[in-house]
């Protein structure tokens, strides 16, 4: 078996330990703090409010998936947050017709699904890693799995009527943060001194890239298998948990994807167990109670946005921290709460991440040796 790659065990931790009392300290007084960084977090607040809202209105089927979609997009400058805006919703269109198209056949046999769900999640998570819109390659992938494992667990599932409330999700979601993004450029004159947005260069074969996407492709083959077998609900969000880690710098992957992806893993599965913990607190003591449950929300985005805006080097825990929160506090109808969707959804994740790192240990002791060395191509463009 070929040594693993060099990383010091510091770069797994968040924060330094010793300096923990001083960082909780400042961050503390910067939450209270007036200023750019309060501006975001309450803009983050005002957009997801504003995508359940809206996404009840328009009765979507996982009013989660708008408000998550309200959050991840929002950035600073406005002009990129619309863009990115119309990448998702281009990526999520092209991704439910291009399931419209296979699900309802790859759905009849397990080897079909299987292989369904490997081809899509490689080529899309190669696009994401290399292409021009990568944000769009990657809602392309993310919503062709999504469609195809809740085809999976509910068979007699409308494709059509799923693949529309799903765009209708992303659509509900983009609306509200570019709207709330627009506003707050226009009060604080954000966009009149924002600086031009690059245009990434057009990229082409990237060995290292495609060894990348092709483990995240076998990963996904075994979710169909992992439901055929075992009939383990909410496997969309195991799905998407597999792609999104796999995001990584493409100028490290040359030397392999194993031990920034396992970080990412690590950073993950401590962001989600903390909100999750957060969160399932909260929707015990609510009871049922909607206000109850709005105020945890709130006070859980805040706390995630507080501290992906922060100074750690780990912003991935902030960002997984209000993924959770949304998971299980963010309900499809607020009428019939429950603990349970939110755990099931939670449990995909875990799953997700469980299954990953073997196949990136054993891709690793089978290939690492022939590794090739390709040049640097620069860091990818987006995350979830």
């Amino acid at each position: 078996m070929p040594p693993l790659p060099p990383v010091a065990a510091e770069s797994f931790l968040p924060l330094d330990l010793r300096a923990l009392p001083r960082q909780l300290a400042a961050e503390a007084r910067a939450l209270v703090t007036p200023g750019p960084r309060m501006v975001d977090e309450w803009a983050c607040i005002a957009s997801v409010m504003l995508a359940i809202v809206l996404a009840h209105w328009i009765g979507a089927r996982m009013v989660a998936w708008a408000a998550f979609t309200a959050f991840v997009l929002m950035k600073g400058d406005a002009r990129e947050t619309t863009l990115r805006g119309v990448l998702r919703i281009v990526g999520t269109g092209c991704g439910a017709a291009l399931a419209l198209a296979l699900v309802p056949l790859a759905a009849r046999s397990l080897p079909m699904a299987m292989a369904s769900a490997a081809l899509v999640g490689t080529v899309s998570l190669y696009g994401m890693l290399t292409a021009r819109r990568a944000y769009a390659w990657l809602l392309v992938g993310l919503t062709f799995e999504m469609i195809l494992l809740d085809k999976l667990e509910h068979p007699t599932l409308d494709t059509y009527a799923f693949a529309q409330t799903r765009l209708l999700e992303v659509v509900a979601g983009t609306i509200a943060c570019v709207a709330v993004s627009l506003s707050v450029g226009l009060f604080t004159r954000g966009m009149a001194s924002a600086a031009p947005i690059e245009t990434p260069s057009r990229m082409y074969w990237h060995p290292a890239a495609a060894r990348h996407a092709a483990q995240a492709g076998v990963t996904l083959a075994l979710l169909p298998l992992l439901h055929d077998l075992a009939g383990i609900p909410e496997l969309a969000q195991a799905g998407v948990t597999i792609m999104a880690v796999m995001i990584v710098p493409v100028t490290g992957l040359a030397s392999g994807g194993l031990a920034p992806v396992s970080r990412r893993l690590l950073h993950r599965a401590i962001g989600c167990l903390s909100g999750s913990a957060l969160a399932l607190t909260v929707l015990l003591v609510a009871d049922g109670s909607v206000p109850v449950l709005v105020a945890g929300t709130v006070a859980g985005i805040l706390i995630g946005r507080h501290m992906e805006n922060g100074s750690t080097r780990a912003p991935y825990i902030g960002l997984q921290f209000t993924l959770a929160i949304l998971v299980v506090l963010v309900p499809d109808s607020y009428a019939a709460a429950e603990i349970r969707p939110g755990v099931q959804r939670l449990a995909s994740i875990l799953i997700g991440m469980a299954l990953l790192e073997p196949v990136l240990l054993a891709w690793h002791a089978v290939g690492g040796r022939r590794i090739a060395r390709d040049g640097s191509i620069g860091e990818v463009r987006g995350s979830e």
